[in-house]
């Protein structure tokens, strides 16, 4: 969940590492610190809060170092304190650690460090790592040579005590040409320059820098020094190992002229539609063709006799995941379940017969995903073949540990998303599973081919039409957002295909302006959760034309009848819709199918807004980070 960055090269170390973790703050943002070493000494620098104070303190030193680390953090055990703040440091002060995830053996290496004379100063787990290494080397131990073991090794020794999910990087000013870095089932990435090295845990940290990179995979421990990268196993044994080439553009990463990266990111969203559906669709596809529609180049055994699909994810993708349950049950015929995958793992269902298990998560590293994909991809292994594991990722990060571990990717083409409320990337994860579900109903004869071109012919519609409510609506919802300076609850309804956008819709509302949203069923409103209703609680409604329309209508007549005011999400050409609600957000008319890629974009704009207004940080929200590595 935090962000790491490491740098040893001829650059001033603490302006790479300050940088790098303005990319990274997306990661965490409670507190955040640096340590370099200069001259024999180990400068270690932090501060509670955004970045910017940290800023201030370097700005009152002049501190040249050549080597150093950097964290920003994502408070897991303890508050976010300065005392708290990362690196943590050695009872010498002499040797520093950053770490991302958590150490969960860390109460009884706390313990039997206590025990040999430690002493503790903070309330993380991370702080058992410093002693670790430094129990290891022996140097707060008198009259013994420091350089005994060496860093690399005491630092290997250290790791395979160590229980839980991490990245670490490590200095020591006993080693100032040496910055130490591991990897177990958190992200870390190995920079390569022109004499000089990284490591980040995200390549936005090094775009700026290099295009060359590595990432380090599970069990895997690197030495970064001024002549190279050496990479080792954690037993020890040397590793050869190839940088490969990022085609990323710094500039992508920029705002570009919007408030908020949230916003920019709300507006790319027409791209992102459009990069995918060029991306996918076969532009010379017919209804009389012999081939599919879709290129998701997939491999025939896959998707072959499939009977059943369970989706696996979390927060927004878990959203994404219910609407792609509904596209390959009704498209492809194929019974489907979504499960929170940090349910899944202590509670899976009974294995069953050719089932297709896919893994939803936009950053490729949600920690509860990948140990969800793991168990199945375990549970599975030593059964019969109609059993055996069949893994598919959606991602927006090919790269990542999700790469690694299932066997087929279906890449989202989102690009970097540095708002932690996802909006292009949830968008871009609606797209895969229509385009999944479309391959799987032309492979299973369950469309009629008329109807299938019919779907895409509008699919390739969707990137004007969300183009269009941007220029309509955004002004619009920014007034409409000044009604809400003092709400304190929404209430989100919607039906069918999209209930899930509903969902959504009260998630991006909580995440950025926290404010209590709740989603539901239009039609479960009057089995209890109407008694929340007055004239203080706004209800939005989804009211697209199809085949719950008249009954999502009555159900928000329901509400009004409660004094409660309807925002209503519905074709502008509605009347029944304009008569029914107090303000509208419309969208362009469009097959209910794909009506969710059009009805979350105001519902995104509405939150946006609504958070903007009342001054709040959109882009970084309290609580909350971008990629959550973490149980």
């Amino acid at each position: 969940m935090c962000g790491i960055v490491g740098y040893i090269g001829p650059r001033p170390a603490a302006e790479v590492l300050l940088e790098g973790l303005r990319k990274l703050e997306y990661r965490g943002y409670d507190s955040a610190g640096i340590a370099a070493v200069w001259e024999g000494e180990l400068h270690c620098i932090r501060a509670k809060g955004k970045l910017h104070n940290l800023q201030e303190k370097l700005d009152k030193l002049h501190l040249p170092a050549r080597i150093g680390i950097g964290h920003t953090r994502w408070a897991t055990h303890g508050k976010p304190e300065e005392y708290n703040a990362h690196p943590h440091r050695d009872a010498s002060g002499r040797l520093a650690v950053v770490q991302n995830g958590i150490i969960e053996n860390y109460r009884e290496l706390r313990e039997n460090l206590k025990a040999k004379g430690y002493l503790f100063t903070s309330d993380t787990d991370t702080e058992v790592i410093p002693h670790l290494i430094a129990d290891f080397l022996k140097i707060s131990a008198p009259n013994t040579n420091s350089h005994h073991h060496g860093l690399l090794d005491a630092v290997r020794q250290a790791v395979q005590h160590l229980q839980g999910a991490f990245a670490i990087a490590v200095v020591s000013a006993d080693f100032p040409d040496e910055l130490i870095v591991a990897r177990q089932q958190a992200p870390l990435v190995l920079g390569f320059g022109e004499g000089e090295f990284f490591c980040a845990s995200d390549t936005p940290a090094l775009v700026p820098y290099t295009r060359a990179v590595l990432p380090l995979e599970n069990g895997e421990i690197a030495c970064l020094s001024p002549t190279g990268a050496e990479i080792y196993d954690f037993s020890g044994q040397r590793l050869r190992k190839t940088p490969r080439t990022l085609n990323w553009n710094p500039v992508l990463v920029e705002k570009q002229g919007f408030k908020h990266y949230m916003l920019k990111e709300i507006y790319e969203q027409p791209g992102v539609v459009r990069t995918c559906l060029e991306y996918y669709l076969r532009d010379d596809w017919r209804p009389d063709a012999d081939f599919s529609p879709i290129k998701l180049n997939l491999s025939p055994a896959l998707l072959a006799d499939l009977e059943q699909v369970q989706i696996l994810a979390c927060g927004t993708s878990w959203h994404a995941g219910l609407v792609g349950k509904y596209l390959l049950e009704d498209l492809a015929q194929i019974p489907t379940s979504v499960q929170y995958a940090s349910e899944f793992r202590y509670a899976p269902p009974p294995v069953t017969r050719q089932t297709l298990t896919i893994g939803v998560t936009q950053s490729g590293e949600t920690a509860d995903t990948l140990a969800a994909l793991e168990l199945e991809l375990h549970r599975r292994a030593n059964l019969r073949s109609e059993l055996q594991p069949r893994l598919l990722g959606i991602t927006n990060r090919p790269e990542s540990s999700l790469g690694h571990l299932v066997s087929e990717i279906i890449d989202t083409h989102a690009g970097i998303e540095i708002g932690v409320a996802a909006t292009k990337t949830f968008v871009a994860q609606l797209l895969a599973f229509y385009l999944l579900a479309l391959d799987l109903a032309w492979q299973r004869q369950t469309l009629d081919h008329s109807r299938l071109g019919a779907i895409i012919d509008q699919l390739r519609q969707l990137p004007a039409q969300v183009e269009q409510i941007l220029e309509s609506q955004e002004r619009y919802i920014e007034t409409l957002s000044h009604d809400f300076a003092d709400t304190q609850d929404f209430i989100f309804l919607g039906r069918g295909i999209n209930f899930p956008i509903a969902l959504e819709g009260a998630l991006k509302l909580k995440e950025i302006s926290y404010i209590h949203a709740e989603g539901y069923p239009a039609g479960e409103m009057k089995h209890g959760p109407i008694a929340l209703l007055d004239a203080k609680v706004p209800v939005v409604t989804i009211a697209m034309p199809g085949i719950v329309f008249e009954k999502v209508l009555s159900n928000a007549q329901e509400a009004r009848a409660r004094d409660a005011r309807l925002i209503g999400v519905t074709p502008m050409e509605e009347q029944e819709a304009r008569d029914t609600f107090d303000a509208l957000l419309p969208v362009p008319e469009v097959d209910e199918l794909l009506s969710p890629i059009l009805t979350v974009i105001p519902l995104q704009l509405l939150a946006y807004h609504i958070a903007a207004r009342r001054g709040l940080d959109v882009d970084q929200p309290r609580n909350l980070a971008k990629s959550v590595t973490v149980e």
